[in-house]
């Protein structure tokens, strides 16, 4: 496995990504010409395919965001748990979620002096990553 950085860290799902989500927008667009050309007496199931072909694409949104949603809190946890274990203290209050999932690429090493620069300077997730300059890879994430 190619080692993880800054640059090549985000996770795209290809069969997520490139396969069911295109398909379905291409299933959509065929529905609805469908419905739109449909005689009266076809209206109905035609409209049927649509709206369930919209609840589908919208169940994948859900199911995607409340896969990442139960990861967030998982590491929000693991983050403090860190940060407690690293300095004997409670987490610093005022880092935002965003915030606390890019430190948990930090290392050891600067992840508390980052962690304090993060709330400090109110640094995006994305200017944390950038500072890190030794990267703790996460391969395990969703």
């Amino acid at each position: 496995m190619q080692e993880q950085n800054f640059k090549n860290h985000p996770k795209m799902v290809p069969g997520f990504h490139y396969v069911v989500l295109p398909a379905l927008l291409l299933l959509i667009i065929g529905a609805a010409i469908n419905f739109f050309k449909s005689s009266e007496e076809s209206c109905l199931p035609a409209g049927l395919l649509l709206i369930s072909l919209i609840v589908l694409m919208l169940l994948a949104f859900f199911v995607r965001s409340f896969a990442l949603r139960a990861q967030d809190r998982a590491i929000r946890a693991e983050e403090i748990f860190r940060y407690y274990l690293l300095t004997g203290k409670p987490f610093p209050i005022g880092l935002t979620i965003h915030q606390i999932i890019a430190l948990r690429f930090a290392s050891d090493d600067e992840f508390v002096a980052l962690a304090q620069r993060a709330l400090d300077e109110k640094l995006s997730n994305k200017q944390i990553k950038a500072a890190i300059s030794l990267w703790r890879p996460d391969y395990y994430r969703a």
